[in-house]
């Protein structure tokens, strides 16, 4: 069982500025998402970052809130929290795959996201997984998003936001009234 393993935990992120985290979580298992938030509130604050939490009704409306408040607000990093357990039905593939392949795709887009939806065949793996002074997956989530905002001020690259961006050579060429030609 993976949970009597040893498993290398990378040392705690450290930064210069101050941190401000989103939590996104979706509550439909209630003390799973409580205590998951629980871990993540915990690894935040021992960052020295703040965090705000907001809920959404399911794990496949988390990528969209977190793309929303990229959009119009000014986090630095996200957490992303929920719980999915596998029932009698493929929407539990659709929610897993299509949740995380969401999030993915905002990661690789600039945002610094820690995964955290739980996939679990049944409500005891997800308390398990779930318990801050157990695996703590909240705390490692929002560990990971930590780590990945470290990474990014590292860099000293500032983040240009969710979307389509166009080159400054595109902004030339649209100002110039370059367009379909007119005879």
């Amino acid at each position: 069982m993976a949970s009597n393993e040893e498993h290398y935990t990378l040392p705690r992120a450290a930064f210069d500025k101050p941190v401000k985290v989103l939590i996104v979580v979706a509550p439909y298992y209630k003390a799973i998402a409580d205590e998951m938030v629980k871990g993540a509130q915990a690894e935040i604050e021992a960052s020295g970052g703040s965090h705000e939490t907001i809920e959404v009704p399911g794990a496949l409306e988390i990528p969209s809130a977190i793309g929303i408040a990229e959009r119009l607000s000014n986090f630095d990093a996200y957490v992303a929290l929920g719980c999915v357990i596998r029932g009698e039905t493929t929407h539990y593939d659709t929610v897993c795959n299509d949740s995380s392949r969401a999030i993915t795709l905002l990661g690789l887009q600039g945002l610094c996201i820690g995964n955290g939806i739980l996939t679990v065949e049944n409500y005891e793996q997800a308390r398990v997984r779930a318990e801050s002074q157990g695996q703590n997956k909240g705390g490692g989530a929002a560990a990971a998003a930590l780590h990945l905002l470290a990474i990014t001020r590292q860099f000293g690259a500032d983040r240009k936001g969710v979307g389509f961006r166009a080159t400054p050579d595109e902004l030339k060429i649209a100002g110039e009234g370059k367009g379909p030609a007119t005879a």
